[in-house]
């Protein structure tokens, strides 16, 4: 019988950093930005040594580290935030790599050269509360440094953090000269006498009735302003959003999907009123699972407004709260909590809904209540099914798609009279046709299923925007811009709809109108899959404008290395740059992920109106070195 084996547990102070806005740098410039991040890791890692600490573990821009003792931890920090300003001096803004650091004095589980344990997600945690450049720390470790340091401290209070059951305390550090010695913020310990207790109280009962005054417009102290400048992009003159996947508090993963639904759900409702701007779900879910603050959510997807929640399914009940947040103000519009029957899941959806629109004094007609509150599912077990067919597509297996089109199905036999199993098996035959298995079939499927969807709801977006694909697919290009256009008109905030309508523009011979669409899908999904750069980067080569072209590619390619078109679209861009070797080394590319690819072959299925672009691609193509 083998030996059981022993969990090893210290006390550590844990040190994590990671680099703000880290993804949108990778996607600007991915060699650079890998570069600095080497050499900037080598950097920390000789300072946590030369401090007596040791790096566990250094994961794409995050670094973890663990001291023995909290003020090596603390000075450590304060040295790399100091070397690493001096580093940045030189380097225009929008290239910095900016390091947040949080650090916490917990009980961790020793498994090998690995720790775990909640001592680590706390750190975790307190980084993301931290300015970039800058470091926060738990009450525990400043409780150990506050007298050894000569360093000043801002008291920042408590702050509720994801998957922490209790309250975390937080101070940040204030490393310039003349704040050493500083506390600000904090209550002064001279105050807490008894006498002190009843003025408190008849203060405390004067104030009560100010309360909701002041509350609106005083800036909350537990969340950080974003500042307006550092957007990464304009804010919108709309309200703009953004709704954070909402955490699964269940403690099952299989519920993931469930929790992944509900913020689904209010993305979905929340898109379909044009007096709002709502970032696409795709770009939400970046930060699923991550310890980000509002401040940075808000300044990388430029938004006014987060969304943010929880949910907790037990059996026939549910629990859901959630919260709005002004980002640019710092301060909450409301917060609620929702513990209903799981049948009474829609009431809460909406009335979230609901509460997010009136917060954001938007004046719905009856039209748009109706249109934006349509329910397109008939009872609880059809959204579930729905919730799972979403989770099964997003997996991308082959075993998955086969259980896809198996819970569309069911959801037909269940509920003929629903248009969402009609749409879900279409899109499954969609999927069938792109990949070449018997197309001219799928696609005559596909558009039946489609057209049955809309005669029981004609107001779906997504089956519009289906249907623009398929006529493209065969030619029709009117009728797929008339569906697209349909399909923008009823989401407005549809990125989807509005990358997909740019796509049909494009091969239409319209990429003037296309590269509006193509932009405005980018913009309400600032974290875009690669099919919108690609899409753009095709419009301007059909507009003779290669350089902008090749940024729009090199973005794509970022996002997805191993996709057979992009390397076929910078192929093609090269030889018009007349950059023959790297032209040559695309198209070797092309055949390493497809050995049998043609020119003719593929060009022959891409439903180009212009006779003028396939040729433009040909020729370039057969430059390139590819095989006819």
């Amino acid at each position: 019988m083998p030996e059981e084996q022993k969990v090893t547990r210290k006390l550590r102070a844990i040190l994590s950093a990671d680099v703000k806005g880290y993804s949108l740098l990778m996607v600007d410039d991915e060699a650079y930005t890998i570069g600095k991040l080497e050499e900037y890791r080598t950097l920390m890692s000789n300072l946590i040594g030369a401090n007596s600490g040791r790096v566990v573990d250094a994961v794409g821009d995050n670094l973890l580290a663990e001291f023995s003792s909290a003020v090596d931890a603390v000075q450590c920090a304060v040295e790399i935030q100091r070397a690493l300003k001096q580093k940045n001096a030189g380097i225009p803004e929008d290239k910095r790599l900016n390091f947040r650091i949080g650090i916490n004095i917990g009980d961790v589980v020793q498994d090998g050269d690995r720790i775990y344990g909640s001592g680590v997600n706390v750190a975790a945690r307190i980084e993301g509360l931290a300015d970039p450049g800058g470091i926060c720390i738990s009450r525990n470790t400043y409780d150990q440094i506050k007298d050894k340091l000569n360093l000043g401290y801002e008291y920042l209070g408590d702050h509720e953090v994801k998957n922490i059951k209790e309250p975390v305390r937080v101070y940040k550090v204030l490393m310039d000269s003349e704040d050493a010695g500083k506390l600000i913020g904090a209550e002064s310990r001279r105050f807490r006498k008894k006498w002190v207790l009843p003025v408190v109280i008849m203060a405390a009962i004067m104030a009560t009735s100010f309360v909701w005054y002041f509350y609106q417009r005083t800036v909350s102290p537990d969340i950080e302003p974003a500042s307006i400048e550092k957007m990464a992009h304009q804010l919108p003159e709309k309200p703009s959003i953004a709704v954070l996947p909402f955490d699964n508090m269940s403690g099952d993963s299989e519920q993931e999907f469930f929790s992944d639904g509900i913020t689904e759900e209010i993305i979905t409702t929340l898109s379909k009123s044009d007096k709002l701007f709502v970032i696409a779900r795709n770009s939400t879910f970046v930060y699923k699972g991550k310890p980000v603050s509002i401040k940075q959510v808000a300044e990388e997807l430029g938004v006014r407004y987060v969304l943010e929640g929880s949910v907790r399914k037990s059996e026939n009940r549910v629990r859901i709260t959630a919260q709005l947040i002004d980002a640019t103000a710092g301060h909450h519009l409301w917060a609620d909590r929702y513990e209903r029957d799981l049948k009474d899941i829609f009431a809460v959806q909406d009335e979230i809904t609901i509460k997010v629109v009136t917060a954001l004094q938007i004046k719905l007609t009856e039209g748009e209540q109706a249109r934006v509150f349509a329910r397109q599912y008939k009872n609880l077990d059809i959204l579930l099914k729905f919730l799972e067919a979403r989770s099964l597509w997003e997996k991308g297996s082959e075993e998955s798609f086969i259980r896809f089109e198996q819970v569309a199905q069911e959801i037909i036999d269940t509920a003929p009279e629903s248009a969402i199993g009609y749409r879900l098996k279409a899109w499954a035959y969609w999927r069938l046709a792109m990949i070449g298995k018997s197309p001219r079939e799928s696609i005559g499927e596909a558009i039946n299923l489609a057209k049955k969807a809309l005669d029981i709801d004609d107001s779906d977006s997504m089956t519009h925007a289906l249907l623009g694909s398929v006529y493209l697919v065969m030619r029709k290009y009117e009728e797929a811009i008339a569906a697209g256009e349909r399909s923008v008109a009823l989401d407005p905030n549809g990125a989807m709809a509005h990358g997909l309508l740019g796509m049909t523009l494009s091969y239409a011979g319209r990429p003037d109108e296309a590269i509006i669409q193509l932009n405005r899908s980018i913009r309400l999904n600032p974290f875009s899959p690669y099919w919108p750069f690609l899409r753009l980067g095709q419009c301007y080569l059909q507009k003779g404008r290669y350089e902008e072209a090749l940024t729009a590619y090199k973005k794509a390619l970022l996002l997805a290395p191993d996709a057979t078109v992009n390397h076929l679209h910078l192929a093609t861009n090269y030889v018009l740059l007349d950059r023959p070797e790297e032209a040559r080394a695309a198209a070797q590319k092309v055949l390493e992920l497809n050995p049998g690819f043609s020119v003719k072959r593929t060009l022959k299925s891409s439903p180009f109106k212009n006779q003028a672009d396939i040729k433009l691609f040909t020729d370039a193509l057969l430059k390139a070195g590819l095989p006819e």
